[in-house]
């Protein structure tokens, strides 16, 4: 024992370490210089709930200014390598088949991961962005396993802080932590309960919009 702990002493780095520690920080933040940041509203659908033992098998994102007007978007489904773990909840949510995802096209992870970092630095231009999720550990935890698993990190692209909209919304006396709760008393569009028409993208897209009820709430307060 003693020997192999002396052993892993020596072993270098993951590369992911270098490229999170190295990254410089923004000269300033959106509250000085808005025009420099971007939010990218990310949302994932998975093969169940545990990072790590499941797998994303789909990714939506939109980019916007902090005002929460679209720039761009991306939307890919991820072909997982153990859909045996896909669980019968995660399932009737996003109706993942294996064999429907060949047929859609979905990627392995070395090539979705390449997907994402080209959509960003072809999207962001250099500016700095803040990942913007509903219940964003639980994205943030998946998008980190996935970036891991190929030697790389998600935070060569986004910023350290992470936002969270129930707490936004929390924030403005809107206690609910259902998104479907949280869209009818905001009086917006939900997004679908089909499993088949739900996915990633449906998901950043209601998140998008709940963002900018949020603001319009907050301005007339």
């Amino acid at each position: 024992m003693l020997l192999l702990l002396f052993l892993l002493s020596f072993q270098e780095p993951p590369p992911f370490l270098s490229q999170m520690e190295g990254r410089p920080q923004p000269p300033a933040s959106p509250a000085e210089a808005p025009a420099d940041w971007l939010l990218a509203f990310v949302d994932v659908e998975t093969t169940g709930l545990v990072p790590g033992y499941h797998e994303m098998i789909d990714i939506g994102m939109i980019l916007t200014d902090v005002d929460g007007n679209e720039v761009d978007r991306l939307f890919i489904r991820l072909q997982p390598q153990h859909p045996e773990r896909t669980s019968e909840g995660a399932r009737a949510v996003n109706a993942f088949d294996p064999d429907r995802w060949r047929e859609l096209g979905a990627l392995f992870p070395k090539e979705a991961v390449e997907r994402i970092v080209s959509f960003h630095h072809r999207a962001a231009r250099g500016r700095s962005v803040l990942l913007v999720a509903y219940n964003s550990h639980f994205d943030a935890a998946f998008i980190d396993h996935l970036f891991r698993g190929e030697g790389r990190t998600w935070r060569e692209l986004y910023h350290y802080f992470i936002l969270d909209i129930p707490s936004m919304a929390w924030s403005l006396g809107l206690r609910h932590l259902d998104g479907s709760a949280l869209t009818k008393a905001l009086g917006i569009e939900d997004e679908p309960h089909v499993a088949e028409d739900h996915t990633g993208l449906t998901g950043a897209e209601v998140n998008v919009r709940v963002y900018q009820a949020l603001r319009e709430r907050q301005k007339g307060r």
